[in-house]
């Protein structure tokens, strides 16, 4: 508790704001790309205090809310087998595919499991020699390390009955992405924190220089994205577009090396179709060919699955910042967290979500 105290100080939140409200002259848009960024700002109210001209657009990092509805109705369907036992994180269970969602699945029958690492995943697998065991192993680069580190090990150990269903999505071609949008309104971004704890910041000097851009690596703290918003709005004043990292505590511009090592040898860069958004080229992992049998898309045959997303859901537009959630029409009545239409209302990082359960669809239009 005292290290999250020490981030909330209301007293050195205040003299943040301040220096804010005193820096910004002119009217600016920035993005926060982390849906844990965009729950920590609604949750306290922060883009509601910060000067007018300065408004905060949530971005596509919430990996939940990005797996594409074709995977989780892959996820479905093997989920749905006899003789597998399917594991998954918590948050992946009610996220709906095309006619149910995993909590179902398990309802009717299927061996769905929450699991709290993969690795727990890879025990069950040694445990249950006869069954087939699968992990949903989604998310940006912040959980790839561990999910790689598994595959390593259950070829290590020659555990022929574990797979992975691999929905990896990588941060920087998605910024670049929203960019090249002719619609785009970003003018600065919050980089994520955990991210860059990984693979560091050098992949971000390329994009601020191609796009001008100042980009902020940002911690999940009040003070932490106060800190981030202040230094980019200065950045924007002084009309430059750098990367300065406001997280030092847990980034250094290296990143992770050996989990970098770790990526590199089981994972390989692929295209990736993002849910809402669309085919990003370049912008997700896949199993590289060394571990190859280990994909479960290829060993239970789904990957000729495709599915439509419902037409009523707006949640590409809320992803790319081209509205507010309570902008959908849907939002809230058709779509609610018991209901949901799409991830970013039943995700625990999805701006949907966050909009529902701190009722900004009441306050958002009193600022």
């Amino acid at each position: 508790m005292k290290y999250l105290d020490e981030f909330s100080d209301p007293d050195l939140a205040k003299k943040l704001l301040d220096q804010i409200h005193a820096a910004a002259t002119r009217r600016w848009t920035m993005m926060e790309v982390c849906g844990g960024q965009t729950h920590s700002i609604i949750r306290h109210g922060i883009d509601q205090l910060l000067p007018d001209s300065v408004e905060m657009i949530h971005g596509p990092g919430c990996p939940v809310c990005v797996t594409p509805l074709e995977i989780i109705d892959r996820a479905l369907a093997i989920a749905a087998r006899p003789d597998v036992i399917f594991c998954s994180f918590g948050d992946m269970l009610r996220v709906p595919g095309s006619g149910q969602d995993l909590f179902s699945v398990k309802s009717a029958g299927g061996d769905v499991r929450v699991v709290y690492s993969p690795l727990d995943a890879l025990k069950l697998a040694r445990e249950n020699p006869d069954r087939e065991v699968v992990f949903f192993g989604i998310g940006f680069e912040t959980t790839a390390p561990a999910n790689a580190m598994t595959v390593y090990q259950a070829k290590r150990l020659s555990v022929r009955n574990f797979s992975m269903l691999v929905s990896h999505v990588l941060v920087p071609p998605a910024m670049a992405a929203i960019m090249e949008s002719p619609t785009c309104r970003v003018q600065a971004f919050l980089a994520a924190g955990h991210v860059c704890s990984v693979m560091g910041t050098a992949q971000y000097p390329p994009l601020a220089e191609k796009y001008g851009v100042p980009i902020v690596v940002t911690g999940f703290e009040p003070l932490d994205i106060l800190e981030g918003i202040r230094q980019t709005v200065v950045q924007l004043e002084e009309g430059r577009h750098e990367v300065e990292n406001a997280y030092t505590r847990a980034v250094r511009p290296e990143g992770n090396i050996p989990a970098m090592d770790m990526l590199r040898d089981v994972f390989e860069v692929t295209d990736r179709t993002w849910r809402g958004i669309g085919l990003i080229p370049g912008s997700g992992w896949q199993l590289s060919r060394k571990y190859s049998a280990f994909d479960a898309e290829n060993r239970f045959d789904v990957t000729g699955i495709r599915t439509d997303e419902s037409p009523l859901c707006r949640s590409g537009d809320v992803l790319q910042g081209f509205i507010k959630p309570h902008e959908c029409a849907a939002f809230g009545k058709e779509c609610t967290p018991r209901k949901p239409l799409g991830a970013t209302m039943v995700s625990s990082e999805g701006a949907c979500a966050a909009y529902y359960t701190y009722r900004r669809l009441e306050l958002v239009d009193s600022k």
